[in-house]
């Protein structure tokens, strides 16, 4: 009878311990070493406690665990950390995915992290990090994504970093590292994407880091040199004691960094992993010992022991899953981590209602291929715009508001969001929409990096290459003496460059089998300019998306602006001539520097006298040819009947004479 009890209470005692979190207290006590170290004033993190379990998704925010319930994410961008990393990260064995960016975080990174070596995605940029990069890192065997970018780092780039074959993005740019770029880095198999502009970097670059193309960028390292590279002397040039370089900007991050606490010890932990599983104790007797007990209380527990442990098994289960509106951890974060893809571009959530990749039928227009190069997830498009800041707010109208952002790979970004009830009410009208804008790619239009439908927020996200000088509108009445004023080169390059842009829209089935383009509503406010000084067009192809009512509506503003072609108001159409109206219409606003036209203005540049019509903060520095080339040709543009204005196959021609070569 006494052994009988004895091997009920060892079954009662199995049960317990099913019902209890396999990650343990080991794990446990290493969230709190971890939660010390990044909040030590505990007002942050005041949800994980040693009571908590870090895998019911509720008690400990950002914690997200996988189905042997470790713990596999730790999610806390801008969430306003100002401790430093503690060492004891290094004993979540099965950590996937490491996410601290946009925080105040100090001091190094431990060299213990390199035994992360089931973590994929490790973010600690926009912080103020200090120290050399550990060589440490290179032991990460699973590592795709790292991302230092924008702290204070020095030192140099450790050659370990080479052993990282599936890295995918380095991102080291604005630190204060020094000495060459290692050559290995070239022998990283999967990597498209290396970022190491604004450092002070010395030396020759590998050769072979030529094969990244546009996705290396080194820019603002003085002493770098290289065959092959714009903008670089060959190694072999000397430089006779002249700085030829651009000098390097200071790191975007100039945050003061306090003195480094103590670090808490951490817990002697032993657990490991491996690809598939997760083990909580590699000793053997260990094993044996609990297997033996577990035999013999399957065997002798009554049905209801049984029960009682199939239930708190299902409750576990339910309990690791994080809902798809929690602004905690995103739900591809949360139940994706196993199958994460080396790109950056991962993921897709629906609306209520709105699933336009749902019907067969228009997988047809929008291809896996296009999808897996294009789609964005929440919690990318969060991140990059922290958590949409109304400080990176750049423009809003009634249908859509514009954000700044940052992405993981350190490239910076405009991002659109659309409210759903402005998007076409047909899934397959929408996707065929965003199947276009994903296939327009021209040097003078903005490029679209991808999209993301969410369901958590009921908006689609048109995520754009962002243009650091502004829109070309700011450029229009600058003050005398306003660094906004353009030189007459550059407005003539900026004329040339939208006019090759319409080209390309209106003549795009010479390239495809698609029909002409027209924009329908080109205007100052629809070019943007890089830092190179050339103009993009914004929204080609966005009508293709948005109802009839908010395309409607959006073209008041264009209206007023006098942007609108006259016959539109008789006929409601958009043409080719529409266009070209509007694009007359720009460079007259370029010519004088004016946002308004008069009609005075009109008839003075009808009669040459570029006294009256003129930017006079041009001070006469301007070709008098070009001059009257231009607003004749504005002129024509702006006919009041469409078939008196020139096609824009004829507007690139007139501008070609001008012998000009941009």
């Amino acid at each position: 009878m006494d052994v009988f009890n004895l091997l009920v209470c060892a079954a009662l005692l199995v049960c317990f311990l099913s019902a209890h979190p396999v990650c343990g207290d080991a794990e446990l006590r290493a969230l709190m070493e971890i939660k010390l170290a990044l909040d030590p004033s505990n007002k942050i993190l005041t949800s994980w406690t040693g009571e908590g379990d870090p895998c019911d998704s509720v008690s400990f925010v950002g914690v997200a665990c996988n189905e042997h319930r470790k713990v596999a994410n730790i999610s806390l961008p801008s969430k306003g950390l100002s401790g430093w990393i503690s060492p004891a990260v290094a004993e979540l064995k099965c950590l996937s995915g490491l996410y601290l960016q946009y925080n105040s975080l100090s001091g190094v990174i431990p060299k213990e992290i390199g035994g992360l070596a089931e973590l994929s995605d490790l973010y600690l940029d926009l912080n103020s990090l200090t120290g050399s990069i550990p060589s440490e890192i290179g032991n990460m065997e699973s590592l795709q994504v790292l991302n230092l970018c924008c702290n204070q780092f020095n030192g140099s780039i450790p050659t370990e970093l080479g052993s990282l074959k599936k890295l995918n993005t380095l991102s080291l740019q604005n630190n204060q590292l020094t000495g060459s770029v290692p050559a290995e880095l070239a022998d990283i198999p999967l990597l498209k994407h290396l970022y190491l502009q604004n450092n002070a970097l010395s030396g020759a670059i590998p050769p072979a880091l030529r094969r990244l193309n546009q996705e290396f960028h080194y820019e603002n390292n003085p002493g770098l040199c290289g065959a092959g590279f714009t903008a670089l002397r060959d190694c072999n040039a000397t430089m006779d004691g002249t700085n030829v370089f651009r000098p390097g900007l200071s790191s975007l991050t100039n945050r003061t960094i306090s003195g480094r606490k103590s670090l808490p010890q951490p817990v002697n932990l032993t657990m490991h992993c491996n690809q598939t599983h997760c083990s909580g104790s590699s000793k053997v007797k260990q094993v044996a010992v609990i297997a033996g007990v577990v035999t013999l209380s399957i065997a002798l527990a009554s049905g209801a022991f049984l029960s009682f442990f199939l239930y708190r098994r299902r409750k576990q289960k339910l309990g690791s899953t994080v809902d798809s509106f929690d602004d905690r951890v995103s739900s591809d974060l949360a139940t994706d981590f196993r199958s994460k893809s080396a790109s950056p571009l991962v993921g897709l959530e629906y609306a209520n209602n709105w699933d336009p990749m749902a019907d067969d039928r228009n997988w047809n227009d929008l291809s896996q291929e296009v999808l897996n190069q294009y789609r964005f997830n929440l919690e990318e498009v969060e991140s990059a715009t922290q958590y949409f800041n109304e400080a990176n707010l750049l423009g809003r109208s009634k249908f859509s508001s514009v954000y700044k952002g940052l992405l993981r790979d350190g490239c910076f970004v405009a991002i659109r969001s659309i409210n759903i009830t402005s998007c076409k009410s047909e899934e397959a009208d929408f996707v065929r929409g965003l199947h276009l804008l994903t296939s327009l790619k021209h040097e003078n239009l903005v490029r679209l990096r991808g999209f993301c439908c969410s369901k958590a927020r009921g908006e689609c996200f048109l995520v754009y290459d962002y243009a650091a000088k502004g829109s070309l509108s700011q450029y229009l009445d600058a003050e005398a003496g306003s660094y906004k004023i353009l030189d007459w080169s550059t407005r003539i390059r900026v004329i040339n460059g939208i006019a090759k842009g319409i080209d390309y829209l209106h003549g795009i089935e010479l390239y495809s089998n698609k029909s002409p383009i027209v924009h329908q509503n080109i205007s100052t406010n629809k070019v943007v300019i890089d830092e190179r000084f050339n103009p993009l067009i914004t929204d080609s192809g966005l009508p293709r998306l948005l109802s009839d009512d908010t395309v409607f509506s959006n073209l008041k503003v264009s209206a007023a602006m006098g942007y609108l072609a006259p016959e539109y108001i008789t006929t409601g159409r958009f043409t080719e001539k529409s266009d070209i109206y509007a694009f007359g219409v720009i460079i007259l606003q370029i010519l004088s520097g004016k946002h308004a036209l008069s009609s005075t203005m009109r008839l003075a540049a009808e009669t040459h006298k570029f006294e009256d019509f003129m930017d006079p903060n041009l001070e006469g520095k301007f070709s008098e040819d070009e001059a009257v080339m231009m607003a004749e040709l504005a002129l024509a543009c702006t006919h009041e009947l469409p078939e008196k204005r020139p096609t824009i196959d004829e507007v690139i021609e007139q501008l070609n004479k001008s012998g000009r070569t941009f």
